[in-house]
C-alpha cells in the first residue's frame, strides 16, 4: 500500500518562530545566572511592536528588551521596535506545589516521544528534509542579505510503500525576497543553492520525479511581523515530528525544565529513540502523563505500531526498568539546567545530535 506523508518547517523570520527564539533566549539568560529559575516569559509580535509577557521567578537580572533587540537584529530586522512588558512572579500556588522535598511537576499534561529507524536521525523523513531545507536556505540568504530575507517556509511530501520510505514526491518552498525579484530567478536560486544540496544529503530516496512548488503566491517582499503576527508556541507540529506520531498539546519554548511539557517530551523522545536504537522495534511512541505537585508520572505507555521484535509488554517492562521518569531525574539525566534552549527554537527539537535527549541509552534487557 502506498501513502504520502507531508511535513512542514519554518525559518527564523516566521513571526511565530521569531517569538519562540526570543522566549528561549530569555530562558537561557535566566539559566546562565540562576539554574533554579522558574520561567514562562513569552512574547507576541506584530509590525514594529513586541509584547513581552508572562511569569518569572528568578534572581537573574534580565534585560528583556536588549535580548529581544539582539535576536531581531540577527534575524534581519533593521527597524526600531516598540516594547510592551507585562511580567509577574510565578503564582505561589504553583511554586509551593513544585518545590517540595523532591522536585515536582510544574503542570499537568500529556507528552509524547517518537522514534523510527527509517534514517540515521531516527526521525520521519518529511520533517527532517523540511528542516534541512530551511537550515540551508537560512545559510544561503545570510550570504545574500540584500536579495533574500528570513521569513520562509518549506513543506515536503514523501511517498511510502508498505510503510517504507521510497521517494520524495513534492517540495514546496516560499521565501521572502527583495521587491521586484524575478520569479524565474527565485526558482533557479532555490533549486541550485538550497534544494540540490539538500537532496544530495538524502540520496537514498528517489528524487527524479519531484514536483517543485516554489513561491506559488508570487511576490513575497513584505515579510515577518509586517506580513503576519506571531506568538510563542504556535508551531508544535513543526517542533516535534511533523504530524507523524502524537503531540501532547503543550509547547516547549519559554518553559524551564520543571515544566513537563518540555522535559517530559524530551525524555519521552530519549526513551523512544533508545528503544528503537536497541533493535526492540522499528518504531516507538512513548506517552507520559503528569499532575502538578507530583514527582512521578501518572502513566507511562509504549506503542510500537506492530513493529516490535519482542512482545510489547516485555518492551514496557524494559522501559520501566531502565528509565526513571521522576521530574528531578529527567532534569538530571538529560542535564536540562544548561542554557541551550535558544538553539532548539528553530529547525526542530528532535533529530539533532547536539541535544542531550538525542543520546541513546544502552538498555539492560
Amino acid at each position: 500500500m502506498k501513502k504520502i506523508i507531508t511535513s512542514e518547517s519554518v525559518n527564523c523570520g516566521h513571526p511565530d518562530k521569531t517569538c519562540d527564539i526570543i522566549a528561549d533566549s530569555f530562558l537561557d539568560e535566566a539559566l546562565s545566572q540562576d539554574k533554579d529559575c522558574q520561567m514562562a516569559v513569552e512574547c507576541a509580535i506584530k509590525d514594529n511592536k513586541l509584547m513581552i509577557y508572562g511569569e518569572s521567578t528568578t534572581t537573574a537580572k534580565i534585560n528583556y528588551e536588549g535580548i529581544a533587540k539582539k535576536v531581531l537584529k540577527d534575524i534581519g530586522y533593521t527597524n526600531e521596535f516598540e516594547f510592551v512588558k507585562t511580567l509577574s512572579q510565578q503564582s505561589p500556588n504553583i511554586a509551593n506545589a513544585v518545590k517540595k522535598d523532591e522536585l515536582c511537576a510544574n503542570d499537568q499534561g500529556i507528552m509524547f516521544g517518537y522514534a523510527t529507524n527509517e534514517n540515521k536521525y531516527f526521525m520521519p523523513y518529511p520533517i527532517i528534509i523540511a528542516h534541512r531545507l530551511m537550515k540551508v536556505y537560512d545559510e544561503y540568504r545570510r550570504q545574500n542579505p540584500e536579495t533574500y530575507f528570513a521569513d520562509a517556509k518549506s513543506q515536503v511530501s514523501v511517498e511510502y510503500e508498505d510503510d517504507k520510505p521510497q521517494e520524495i514526491n513534492t517540495i514546496l518552498m516560499s521565501v521572502s525576497h527583495k521587491k521586484g525579484l524575478d520569479h524565474k530567478t527565485i526558482v533557479s536560486d532555490l533549486k541550485e543553492n538550497v534544494i540540490k544540496p539538500v537532496l544530495s544529503e538524502f540520496s537514498e530516496l528517489k528524487s527524479d520525479n519531484v514536483r517543485y512548488v516554489l513561491n506559488p503566491s508570487g511576490e513575497f517582499y513584505i515579510w515577518g511581523s509586517f506580513s503576519d503576527s506571531g506568538c510563542v508556541g504556535r508551531k508544535i507540529i513543526v517542533d516535534t515530528y511533523g504530524g507523524v506520531g502524537k503531540v501532547g498539546g503543550g509547547c516547549f519554548s519559554s518553559k524551564n525544565a520543571t515544566k513537563v511539557d518540555r522535559s517530559g517530551a524530551y525524555f519521552a523522545r530519549y526513551v523512544a529513540k533508545s528503544v528503537v536504537a536497541s533493535g526492540l522495534a522499528d518504531k516507538c511512541e512513548v506517552e507520559l502523563s503528569y499532575a502538578i505537585g507530583l514527582t512521578d508520572p501518572l502513566s507511562v505507555e509504549v506503542n510500537t505500531f506492530n513493529t516490535n521484535k519482542v512482545e510489547e509488554d516485555i518492551i514496557k517492562e524494559i522501559v520501566k526498568a531502565n528509565f526513571n521518569f521522576s521530574v528531578s531525574n529527567m532534569i538530571k539525566e538529560l542535564d536540562l539546567l544548561k542554557p541551550i534552549y535558544a538553539k532548539t527554537a528553530c529547525y526542530g527539537h528532535f533529530g539533532r545530535d547536539e541535544f542531550p535527549w538525542e543520546k541513546v541509552k544502552k538498555l539492560k534487557i
